[in-house]
């Protein structure tokens, strides 16, 4: 069974998309490191990328052609500076050269090697194909699809059960949300408590607890500097911050310094029910305002839904547990990991296979489930919440205007976050023994309504909103 640890599902990267902008980066970082093993990387001359289907219909809206020429650079979307990614591709542009993996010089235009097909490859609806050319004429090439989440993989996938050598093997491995209810009753534990013994099985304690950490101090960082950027979003639209505003209104004079001061000012402002739920739109907003600049965020388990977990874990550490650290913070991220990683092996996470349901769909089930432990929920209202904020999900359609992820997925996140608290709040209250719909179903219903959902309503701009509203038109 595939192994996916939390650190697969929360990944740290940089925005706009996780499928369009850190998985084709991740794929031409990938490519690169073949190259080497293959002896061929300081025999190429030159290198040129095809970018295919969803990838290429909406890739300039999602800086996909950046996000390769980053890769291609060797940059690391996790390190490098942000400011820096401007610079760097004027360079390119101007000059007609990149450094390949940061070591050696070519002739490179991103007009003409890097190219654009709306044909769709077989295997996946984003595929990209390297070529590089070898001294003595021959070119060598290689694709690779980017499915969704920053997954990058090679259509070896479909073997992959024939080959369940290439699989490491949790202690508690479970493939859906029977098998992990099935391992908490056995074991008596809680989901974070499998989810971590699981996880101390690929790292040591110290290294899960600081992966962690940053993963929520990547979190806290972009939501504080959303609430303090204003201004419009880069790509046309024309949109204006809204983060800014808000958090202004809600912040009134509170004296602040540095993150943890403005994480406890927070907590002292008012908390009437208008406030709750204007401070978890503005934590959401604020996360993905900077996703749709080239911010660094955490794929959660996408990029274009990267803020409903942080969102929903901001509202319990400033309204629900004014006293809660890291281990709560801790406790959550493990739990929304797993319940990401039941949809990834039983539907997908990709926009472009299955609509925004696969992506604020699952985020929202993420978060429901994750907030349900910290209130206090068993292992059956954890999945009762995240099968309650999916099934009000479905059939979420990804028709981003302009190719741009920013009208309507930035407020779908905020959407998405409330339902998640509303959906949490209502598991709690839940008898498993009335449940109706368990979460496998949902997931299941998931999966065929992505299956039958039109290709135009996935990621390619050809239809709804995206159709409905011109870039003329902003």
């Amino acid at each position: 069974m595939e192994c996916i640890s939390v650190f697969d599902m929360l990944k740290i990267g940089i925005g706009p998309s996780s499928s369009h902008t850190l998985g084709p980066w991740r794929a031409a970082e990938r490519w690169l490191e073949e190259l080497k093993e293959q002896n061929l990387f300081h025999k190429t001359t030159k290198v040129t990328a095809h970018l295919y289907g969803s990838l290429s219909l909406t890739g300039k809206g999602h800086a996909t052609d950046i996000a390769v020429l980053l890769g291609l650079s060797g940059q690391d979307p996790v390190t490098m500076p942000i400011e820096d990614i401007t610079a760097i591709t004027n360079l390119v542009k101007e000059h007609k050269k990149l450094t390949l993996g940061n070591t050696k010089e070519i002739e490179f235009c991103i007009d003409t090697d890097i190219l654009f097909h709306k044909e769709f490859l077989p295997f996946h609806s984003n595929g990209i194909k390297f070529e590089a050319h070898i001294e003595g004429n021959t070119i060598v090439e290689e694709t690779y699809y980017s499915i969704g989440g920053g997954f990058v993989v090679k259509e070896e996938r479909v073997h992959a059960q024939e080959n369940k050598a290439i699989f490491k093997t949790f202690p508690f491995p479970v493939h859906n949300g029977t098998e992990l209810l099935k391992a908490c009753a056995e074991e008596n534990k809680t989901i974070s408590e499998l989810v971590w013994e699981n996880e101390c099985s690929l790292r040591t304690p110290e290294e899960i607890d600081e992966g962690l950490q940053q993963i929520w101090s990547v979190m806290l960082e972009c939501m504080f500097t959303g609430c303090h950027t204003e201004g419009r979003l880069p790509g046309g639209l024309n949109v204006k911050r809204r983060a800014f505003d808000t958090h202004k209104n809600l912040i009134g004079d509170a004296p602040y310094t540095n993150h943890e001061e403005w994480l406890q000012a927070i907590r002292k402002t008012e908390v009437k029910f208008r406030q709750i739920l204007k401070w978890v739109s503005c934590f959401a907003l604020s996360v993905n305002e900077v996703n749709a600049s080239l911010g660094r965020v955490v794929t959660a388990p996408t990029n274009g839904s990267a803020g409903v977990i942080p969102a929903v874990l901001m509202y319990y550490l400033t309204i629900e547990d004014h006293k809660a650290g890291f281990d709560k913070i801790k406790q959550f991220l493990l739990v929304a990991a797993e319940i990401g990683s039941i949809f990834k092996k039983g539907a997908t996470i990709s926009a472009a296979m299955g609509g925004c349901q696969a992506e604020i769909g699952v985020s929202s089930a993420m978060a429901a489930g994750a907030l349900t432990e910290l209130l206090g929920g068993s292992p059956e209202q954890v999945l009762i919440a995240a099968e309650i904020a999916m099934e009000h999900h479905l059939g979420l359609t990804c028709d981003p205007i302009g190719g741009l992820v920013q009208v309507p997925c930035i407020e779908r996140n905020a959407m998405g976050a409330i339902k998640a608290i509303n959906a949490a709040e209502m598991a709690v209250d839940t008898d498993p023994e009335n449940v109706k719909v368990p979460l496998d179903k949902v997931v299941n219903t998931m999966w065929q309504t992505a299956k039958d959902m039109h290709t135009k309503y996935k990621e390619t701009s050809e239809g709804g909103l995206a159709v409905a509203v011109l870039l003329s038109d902003c």
